[in-house]
């Protein structure tokens, strides 16, 4: 059975119903405990390289997903987690940013669920 992911801000208030809460992030946001957070799972993060020719641009997005995708695609992690994963009901993606329609693990999301 394939587990519920969510997408969430790390600075939303945690709930019971947030599972497994994994932080999605290369940095550790600001002022966030580390009792707030399940896992940190940086290296599911896009490269920094990725990352700071982004610089959050929406209009880089359509272009920005593609490689992500294609990061994803070569990044030996993604199986360890879905492996690491593969019994959870709930996963809960959490990110930094204050872009919440173009955030990474948007792309991550839809990326996972097709891979569990």
């Amino acid at each position: 059975m394939k587990p519920i992911i969510k997408v969430k801000r790390v600075y939303d208030e945690p709930e019971k119903e947030d599972g497994h809460r994994v932080l999605i992030d290369r940095l550790w946001p600001r002022g966030i405990r580390k009792e707030a957070i399940t896992d940190w799972e940086k290296e599911l993060a896009p490269s920094t390289e990725l990352r700071i020719w982004f610089d959050h641009k929406s209009e880089l997005w359509p272009e920005f997903k593609k490689k992500y995708n294609a990061e994803l695609k070569k990044n030996i992690t993604v199986a360890s987690f879905i492996k690491k994963h593969k019994n959870s009901k709930i996963i809960t993606l959490l990110y930094a940013s204050k872009d919440e329609e173009h955030s990474h693990v948007a792309v991550l999301r839809d990326y996972l669920l097709h891979m569990f």
